[in-house]
């Protein structure tokens, strides 16, 4: 695909690695952010994507946007209507860009979406599917489900194709949230009742995310279709504790408390979410993205790992 790349949400975390990656792998790239950014790439400002009328200017050239921006999923939400906050950025944001960009002309959108869309939970050994009917829980899963289906009837308006991917949880330099305060816990040796969990979760190496989105952008299969990101292999809470030590030279002290156990105790102190999170299972097949782009994920899950801690970035 010839023209411009224009990733939106440069500054952020998939953002900021993205923009990088293309530019250092020839592409012509427009780094959208709401501060302006240096390095190999063109740099525009834009504070709110919900209003913003873009100019001619803006859109010159440009035959593919990769949207990152977004408000992303937040555990501790000070929001009054969260998920009217959630629609504000993720939906309105999302459309009023995508409307724009569809009339200005530009082939293809490429929308990082999240695995929230498909839901909170598999069965064991049962994975999430890019076909399955969506069911969001929460303000953010809906948000970002109701900005797919706006895309998808856009691109049957207007015929600029769109791509979908829904990652589930992205692990690399720089990463925050719950994986960052699990490393922190390791490094500082704190024993861990999560030594007996027989879960299984996918998760995504964010070198593996940006290979897909970058597969995605000219891919002639890729156009108007859902991909699930991944890296392809799952873990137990107990195996990717003991892996995170690994890869920071550690030792994982864990103690065998039954499931069972630590969910009853976590509902007793209003922790339900977080114990979802470490004992239930979450799986997503990357099958198609495979057999459609014949992509592989570059990284392995003790790799991913290795980079994240290489980097310096975290504890």
């Amino acid at each position: 695909m010839t023209g411009r790349i224009l990733v939106t949400g440069a500054t952020g975390f998939v953002g900021s690695r993205l923009v990088n990656h293309l530019a250092d792998t020839g592409f012509a790239v427009i780094a959208m952010s709401r501060k302006e950014l240096k390095g190999p790439f063109k740099s525009i400002q834009v504070q709110s994507l919900s209003n913003h009328q873009f100019s001619e200017h803006e859109f010159a050239d440009v035959s593919a946007i990769i949207h990152c921006a977004a408000r992303v999923h937040i555990m501790k939400e000070s929001a009054g209507d969260p998920l009217a906050e959630f629609r504000a950025v993720n939906v309105d944001g999302t459309l009023n860009l995508a409307r724009q960009a569809a009339s200005a002309g530009v082939k293809r959108f490429v929308f990082i979406s999240s695995i929230k869309v498909n839901g909170e939970q598999t069965h064991c050994g049962k994975p999430f599917t890019p076909d399955d009917a969506p069911s969001p829980e929460d303000a953010y899963g809906v948000s970002k489900f109701e900005a797919e289906h706006g895309l998808k009837e856009l691109s049957a308006e207007t015929g600029m194709e769109v791509v979908i991917i829904r990652p589930p949880l992205i692990y690399g330099p720089g990463v925050k949230g719950n994986f960052r305060s699990m490393a922190t816990l390791i490094e500082r040796g704190v024993p861990l009742p999560l030594g007996a969990i027989h879960n299984k979760r996918s998760m995504c190496a964010l070198d593996n995310l940006v290979d897909l989105i970058t597969a995605c952008i000219d891919h002639p299969a890729a156009a108007n279709q859902v991909f699930l990101a991944g890296d392809g292999e799952d873990l137990s809470t107990t195996e990717l504790l003991h892996k995170v030590a690994k890869a920071k030279g550690k030792t994982a002290h864990l103690i065998p408390v039954p499931a069972s156990i630590l969910s009853i105790c976590a509902s007793l102190v209003g922790q339900k979410a977080v114990a979802t999170r470490l004992l239930g299972s979450l799986q997503v097949d990357v099958t198609k993205a495979r057999n459609l782009l014949g992509w592989e994920p570059p990284l392995s899950t003790a790799e991913g790992l290795r980079r994240c801690f290489d980097s310096g970035d975290l504890p």
